[in-house]
C-alpha cells in the first residue's frame, strides 16, 4: 500500500530534517580538528533535555513499535513491565552507578572493566558486547524495521534492510553520537506525536468513532490482557510455529518484579554502552541524572504508543472488524496471523497525512537506535581494541577515523544477517531473551566490582566466562523454566562462584583496585529529589490499577 503525496512529503520532509540536523551539528569550528571526545562523547556537552531525549530515542525502537506491539497483540499490557519497571531503574543507576562511572572519567563500560579489575576482563566484555550489538541489537532493528516497511508498502525485505542501514549511516557515521544525540530531540518528538497518533486512530476504529469507548472495549474484550502479573496456566499464546505456548513462560508472575527482570532492566539501562554513553556525555552529574528523571517519563508514557496499539489490534482482528486488517496480519510464507505484523497493519489505517506522520515516526526510532548502536559499537571498538592492541598511539584523527569504518563494517555485517530473523513470531522476546545470556554475568561484574572491594579480577573473569554456558546448559535441560527466572538463577550462581573465587584467591583482603566508596558521591539535587518520587508514586499507581 503506497503511500499518498501528502504522507511522502511529511515523510521526505522528515528525512531532510533529520541529515541537515545531522550534518549541521557536526560541523566543526575553523581550525578546530575532530577528537575522540568529540566524536565518541558529543564534546561533554550535553543539557538534561537532550540526554533524556537522547537515552529514549536510542531506546524506543522496531523492537518496541513492531516487537512490543507484538508482544501486547500476544501477551497484553503485562509486557508493559518492561517499560514501567525501567522508570524505577534509571533512578537506581542514576543515583548509585553514575556517580561512579562520571568520576572515572570513562568513555566506555569496558574502559570502566580495566579500572576496576584488568585489561582481560575489560577485552573479553569488549568483545561480548560487540557480538551482541551486532548480531543482535543491530540485526534485529534492521529486520524489524524492514518488515514495516515490507507490511506498509511492499518494499522487499532486502531493499528495506540496506535503505535503513543508509539512512542512518548518512549522518551518524561522519557526525558520530553528537549527530546523533541531537538529531534524536527531534526523533523524540516524532516518534512520541506519530506514536500518539497511531494509538488514537486505533482506539478510534475499535470505539466505532470514540478513542474512550475504545479503550474501554479493549478493557471488556480482552480483561486477560489488562493483567500485568500472569499466573501458571492463565495464557496461551501462539508460538510462531502453528501450536501454542504459555505466556508465563514469557513473563513469570510476580517474579518479574522481584528477580530476572531487575537484572534486565540493570544491565540495559546500567552497563549498556549505547545508553550509558549518552549520560557519559553530559555537562555534567547533575545534568545527566536530570536527563535520566526526563526520561523515566517517558518510559512511563511509552506503553500507551507501543502496547496498547498491539492490544487493539487483537481486538480488530478477534471481532472481524476489518478483513483486509485480518489478511495483513497473516505471513505472507506461512499463512499463520504473526503478532509483530500488528503495528505495521494499524498504520495502513491511518488517514492521510498522518500517515505519513506516522511512517517517520516508526523510521524515526529505527534509525535513531540504529545510529546509537553502531556509534557505540565504534567507540567500543576504537578505545578498547585499536587503541590497547592494534595501534595505541593512533593520533585523534585516526581514532575518529577508526570509528567511522568500524560503524560502516557493523551495519554490513547486520544487514547480511538480518534476514534470518524471519521466523520468529516475536523478536521482541527474542531480543530479551538472548540478550539475557549475557546479561546475568555483566551485571555480576559490575554490582560486586563497585560495591564489594574484595571482587578480584579472576572472579570477574568466571562471571563472564560462564554466564552463556550456565544460561545455554538451563535452557537446554530446563526448558519449562521461563527465561527470566533463569537469568535469575544464573545470577545468583555467579555471584556465588565470584565471592568464593574472590575470598579464596584475595585471602580476605580487598582488591588493590577496588573503587573507594564515599556516601557523598550518592548526592543529588532537590530537582532530582522530587522528580524520582513522582516516578516511583506514578508506577505504584499503574501496578495497583492493573494489577
Amino acid at each position: 500500500m503506497l503511500l499518498e503525496p501528502i504522507d511522502l512529503i511529511v515523510f521526505i520532509g522528515y528525512c531532510c530534517l533529520i541529515v541537515g540536523m545531522g550534518l549541521f551539528v557536526s560541523r566543526e569550528k575553523k581550525g578546530h580538528v575532530k577528537d575522540s571526545k568529540d566524536y565518541f562523547l558529543a564534546s561533554k556537552a550535553l543539557p538534561w533535555w537532550a540526554v533524556g531525549a537522547s537515552l529514549i530515542a536510542s531506546n524506543i525502537s522496531a523492537e518496541q513499535f513492531i516487537g512490543m506491539s507484538g508482544s501486547g497483540f500476544a501477551l497484553g499490557l503485562a509486557i508493559s513491565t518492561y517499560e514501567w519497571m525501567a522508570a524505577i531503574t534509571l533512578l537506581v543507576v542514576a543515583i548509585f552507578f553514575l556517580p561512579v562511572f562520571m568520576k572515572k572519567g570513562i568513555y566506555t563500560m569496558p574502559g570502566f572493566l580495566f579500572d576496576r579489575y584488568d585489561a582481560r576482563v575489560r577485552t573479553t566484555m569488549a568483545i561480548f558486547w560487540l557480538a551482541l550489538y551486532v548480531f543482535v541489537n543491530l540485526t534485529s532493528v534492521l529486520y524489524l524495521g524492514a518488515l514495516s516497511l515490507n507490511t506498509i508498502m511492499n518494499v522487499p525485505m532486502t531493499y528495506g534492510i540496506v535503505g535503513l542501514a543508509l539512512f542512518a549511516m548518512i549522518y551518524s557515521i561522519y557526525g558520530g553520537l553528537k549527530a546523533v544525540a541531537w538529531t534524536d530531540v527531534v526523533q523524540v518528538f516524532f516518534l512520541a506525536a506519530g506514536g500518539l497518533a497511531t494509538t488514537y486512530i486505533a482506539l478510534t476504529m475499535v470505539g466505532e468513532g470514540s478513542a474512550w469507548e475504545g479503550l474501554g472495549l479493549l478493557r471488556k474484550e480482552v480483561p486477560g490482557h489488562f493483567s500485568m502479573i500472569l499466573s501458571k496456566g492463565e495464557m496461551m499464546i501462539s508460538d510462531g510455529k502453528g501450536g501454542l505456548k504459555d505466556a508465563y513462560l514469557d513473563l513469570p508472575g510476580l517474579s518479574v518484579l522481584v528477580g530476572g527482570m531487575w537484572i534486565v532492566n540493570l544491565n540495559y539501562w546500567g552497563f549498556n554502552q549505547y545508553i550509558t554513553q549518552r549520560a557519559l556525555a553530559a555537562k555534567s552529574l547533575d545534568e545527566a541524572q536530570k536527563g535520566m528523571i526526563f526520561a523515566g517519563f517517558l518510559k512511563l508514557l511509552m506503553p500507551l504508543i507501543v502496547v496498547i496499539p498491539g492490544i487493539a489490534a487483537l481486538v480488530i482482528v478477534n471481532n472481524g472488524i476489518d478483513a483486509s486488517f485480518v489478511e495483513s496480519m497473516k505471513d505472507p510464507v506461512s499463512g499463520l496471523i504473526k503478532s509483530d505484523r500488528a503495528y505495521p497493519t494499524l498504520l495502513q489505517l491511518l488517514p492521510t497525512g498522518l500517515k505519513g506522520l506516522a511512517f517517520a515516526a516508526l523510521t524515526a526510532a529505527i534509525v535513531s537506535s540504529l545510529a546509537s548502536m553502531a556509534n557505540s559499537t565504534s567507540t567500543i571498538f576504537t578505545m578498547d581494541i585499536y587503541n590497547k592492541y592494534i595501534n595505541k598511539n593512533a593520533a585523534e584523527s585516526k581514532q575518529v577515523l577508526i570509528g567511522r569504518v568500524t560503524a560502516a563494517v557493523a551495519f554490513i555485517i547486520a544487514a547480511i544477517v538480518a534476514p534470518a530473523l524471519g521466523q520468529l513470531d516475536q523478536a521482541f522476546q527474542f531480543i530479551q531473551e538472548y540478550t539475557g545470556f549475557i546479561s546475568p554475568g555483566v551485571f555480576a561484574i559490575f554490582l560486586l566490582g563497585v560495591f564489594w572491594k574484595k571482587t578480584t579480577s579472576n572472579a570477574a573473569l568466571t562471571g563472564a566466562a560462564l554466564s552463556i554456558p550456565l544460561s545455554v546448559v538451563l535452557k537446554v535441560y530446563w526448558p519449562d523454566l521461563p527465561f527470566l527466572d533463569r537469568m535469575g538463577v544464573v545470577f545468583l550462581t555467579l555471584v556465588a562462584l565470584m565471592v568464593v573465587v574472590s575470598l579464596i584467591e584475595g585471602k580476605g583482603k580487598d582488591h588493590p583496585k577496588s573503587i573507594q566508596i564515599d556516601k557523598s558521591l550518592f548526592t543529588t539535587s532537590p530537582g532530582f529529589k522530587i522528580g524520582a518520587l513522582f516516578i516511583i508514586l506514578i508506577t505504584t499507581a499503574l501496578y495497583i490499577l492493573f494489577w
